[in-house]
């Protein structure tokens, strides 16, 4: 793994989780660090489940792909920040 990689699996990861706490519903108290982590993990999910459907190469931009991404990203992030509330109550 390069350092290019790893810089753009961060990168990719803030914008998918920063896309995922814009779309998910409610306030998400969940730090930066969490939101990059589970944007990493809708990327690779995203892309399974693309696959998984034969969609992950279209012409162009494979905006099929990013969407189920995205999706992946906000149900994540839901189900993180719900974690890390609960977690930081007690």
């Amino acid at each position: 793994m390069t350092i290019e990689s790893i810089i753009g699996a961060l990168i990719i990861g803030l914008i998918l989780g920063f896309l995922g706490k814009l779309f998910a519903p409610g306030k998400q108290a969940i730090p930066i660090w969490l939101t990059i982590l589970v944007g990493i993990a809708a990327a690779f999910i995203g892309t399974w489940i693309a696959r998984a459907f034969g969609v992950q190469d279209t012409p162009g931009i494979d905006w099929i792909e990013v969407i189920v991404q995205i999706i992946v990203a906000a149900v994540g992030v839901s189900i993180v920040a719900g974690m890390y509330g609960r977690k930081r109550v007690g």
